[in-house]
């Protein structure tokens, strides 16, 4: 199989020249070792994973003569599972003026992520993949950083196709997992069904302890059939047989895991009875059709939840273009006791960039009167607009457009 290049690459070259280790976090099987070795083409950087017994053993009796064995520059594969190694580390970036000597992957687990901020700081950057996004399985790069105005996504159509609906949902159907890009419907289900069974409810019992795979496999489910919907604790309780703080700490699991994305609601102290709720994402909609068991692309895309895909698919890609690019951004939702409600904020540099979401290639450009609540806010509202299906840019008035969702 080919390698597909992904956008982290630029940002993790980058950090690993400033930084002493760079530790790079996300789901299981999203490709964070792959992107490692390849990186590594070419240097002499030596590679230890730590689901090597032998090694893990090693790493966590004595981690003194772990690094006498494996000498860095190093690569070091599911580093949660030696945290142990932490301390031996940060006294060799100490003795070292050597960037980029550790390249570390790991789940981003709740305890892995304290040790790691508590032993390392100043001497670590952290960096999240996720799995393929759109573009990249296309091998599309695009020339700027997003700012969703006029001249930005000009810019960004000119280096892609129009906008095809079918092709858009063939992605959210398949997924992002390396693994599964190339599979057929047969070995797609069973691609997602062993990844639940051997990753998933592994890591759901060593880090939280769940034994009950059958309730978690409801809790699963529930999740799936809430997607771009507020968190419903009670309703995902109820599915699984638990009880609401059970459901809320799987969730947190989950999250940790890589597996859910939780969009917080946008918070100001000059807007009074806004949500407090998240909404929830899947981090893959392949996994999350999977679950749903929409079985091929043409019943997902046609079905009732359709929309609901569309605006997690979205919601994901926006998320993944910010935490590769250059510029941070926040994103959140708006909705208020009025059940006025914008699918997505994009908070950047002071500005915010309100977004809704439609699979309409046609949607009604009135949606944008409700961007006029930010104007209430001491907060300055940049170019926004409509994500939707529409083949090509379209101008709705100097700050807003119709944004074709493959140019995000």
């Amino acid at each position: 199989m080919k390698y597909i290049e992904r956008t982290l690459e630029r940002k993790f070259l980058k950090m690993s020249s400033f930084f002493k280790a760079v530790l790079i976090t996300g789901a299981r099987q999203v490709g964070k070792t792959t992107i490692l070795k390849h990186l590594a083409e070419g240097q002499k950087r030596t590679y230890v994973s730590m689901d090597n017994t032998m090694a893990r053993t090693l790493a966590k009796s004595d981690p003194v003569l772990f690094f006498q064995t494996y000498k860095p520059p190093i690569i070091i594969d599911e580093i949660q599972k030696a945290p142990e190694l932490f301390e031996q580390i940060k006294i060799m970036c100490d003795e070292s003026e050597e960037r980029g000597l550790f390249w570390l992957t790991g789940s981003q687990q709740y305890n892995m992520m304290k040790n790691v901020r508590e032993t390392l700081a100043g001497r670590i950057g952290i960096l999240e993949l996720y799995s393929l996004s759109k573009n990249e399985v296309d091998g599309i790069r695009f020339p700027n950083e997003m700012d969703f105005s006029l001249a930005c996504l000009q810019q960004r159509q000119a280096c892609t196709g129009k906008n095809d609906v079918v092709d858009v949902f063939d992605h959210i159907w398949r997924g992002g997992m390396p693994d599964a890009i190339y599979a057929d419907a047969e070995q797609r289900q069973e691609y997602y069904n062993s990844y639940i069974e051997t990753y998933l409810m592994r890591d759901v019992s060593e880090e939280g302890g769940i034994t009950d795979s059958v309730r978690f496999r409801k809790f699963l489910n529930a999740c799936a059939a809430l997607v771009a919907e507020q968190v419903n604790y009670k309703t995902l309780a109820e599915a699984a047989e638990i009880s609401q703080p059970t459901a809320k700490e799987w969730l947190r699991l989950l999250q940790g895991l890589g597996i859910i994305y939780l969009l917080q609601p946008f918070a100001n102290n000059e807007l009074k009875r806004l949500s407090k709720t998240p909404k929830l994402y899947f981090c893959d909609t392949g996994l999350c059709a999977y679950l749903s068991m929409w079985l091929t692309r043409d019943t997902l895309m046609n079905g009732a939840a359709s929309g609901h895909y569309f605006e997690n698919y979205v919601i994901i890609e926006l998320v993944k273009n910010f935490s590769y690019s250059s510029v941070k951004a926040n994103l959140t939702y708006y909705r208020d006791s009025n059940a006025k409600e914008i699918d997505v904020m994009v908070e950047e540099n002071g500005l915010i960039h309100p977004l809704e979401i439609k699979k309409s290639a046609n949607p009604d450009r009135r949606e944008i009167k409700k961007y006029e609540i930010i104007d209430k806010t001491n907060l300055e509202r940049g170019s926004g607009g409509i994500i939707c299906m529409c083949e090509e840019v379209i101008p709705i008035d100097g700050k807003n457009c119709f944004i074709p969702c493959n140019l995000i």
